[in-house]
């Protein structure tokens, strides 16, 4: 069984994302074979608060050039998680 941890990999800091944490929305990129019920329990789990909703988002990595050379980033996965109204804020700003 993964840890809450594995499951989300960090938060995506934004000007789109800001805006919808006044809304009590958060965005997170998460592990790429992670469902919407894993997700959820880690949220809870790791920042004590209740999950509304969970919606999920797999984005396509972008293709770079270095000169002549072309790469391409990797696929990832992004959980947009809503709180329920009763719940607490997630502070991502705690230690600055």
């Amino acid at each position: 069984m993964k840890s809450p941890y594995d499951i989300i990999l960090k938060p995506i800091i934004s000007e789109d994302s800001m805006e919808k944490m006044e809304d009590k929305k958060y965005v997170f990129k998460v592990d790429k074979n992670a469902n919407k019920i894993e997700i959820r329990n880690a949220i809870e789990k790791i920042f004590d608060v209740k999950v509304k909703s969970v919606n999920t988002m797999n984005v396509k990595g972008k293709v770079k050039r270095m000169g002549a050379h072309s790469g391409k980033r990797s696929d990832w996965k992004k959980a947009i998680v809503a709180l329920t109204e009763d719940s607490k804020e997630i502070e991502f700003f705690e230690g600055m």
